[in-house]
């Protein structure tokens, strides 16, 4: 018998020997700003936040720094740490999947990867874990940030 949930291992495994293992940036722009963004009520912000988490409580990292360096290596974008103290942390996203859009001032379309963190982050430290998009390239902002409270 299978099993009947996918994991984040599982989504390594390819055999795809024509095309590889990506996909263009247009396309996941597509998925994400056309399908979801613009499609579902409030900008999808309730299947982001809810898929999101999902994802960031599936990785495989037991550290901050190692979902920092997952970030990147995933092609998400390149993150760090901009302000940190016991309650919050502020983390820029620069690269973003977002970068070279048309400016939309008002839109912030980065929720997903903000609830990617969430749910990594209340798993790494085991604590309820909230993080707000504060700053994104669409809405003419010099990167994306994200302000992360831990409750």
């Amino acid at each position: 018998m299978g099993q009947d949930q996918f994991t984040f291992n599982d989504m390594k495994k390819m055999n795809r020997e024509k095309l590889g293992n990506q996909v263009p940036l247009e396309l996941f722009r597509t998925i994400r700003l056309i399908g979801m963004y613009q499609s579902l009520p409030l900008g999808g912000k309730g299947t982001t936040l809810t898929i999101g988490r999902k994802i960031g409580e599936s990785l495989p990292v037991s550290s901050i720094e190692e979902l920092l360096r997952l970030f990147e290596e995933l092609k998400i974008g390149i993150p760090s740490i901009v302000q940190q103290d016991e309650r919050i942390m502020r983390i820029a996203v620069d690269d973003c999947f977002c970068e070279g859009l048309p400016v939309m001032v008002g839109k912030h379309v980065c929720d997903l990867e903000g609830a990617i963190m969430e749910g990594a982050l209340s798993k790494i430290t085991g604590k309820r874990v909230l993080a707000k998009e504060v700053k994104c390239n669409v809405n003419g902002d010099d990167r994306c940030e994200y302000e992360v409270r831990f409750q």
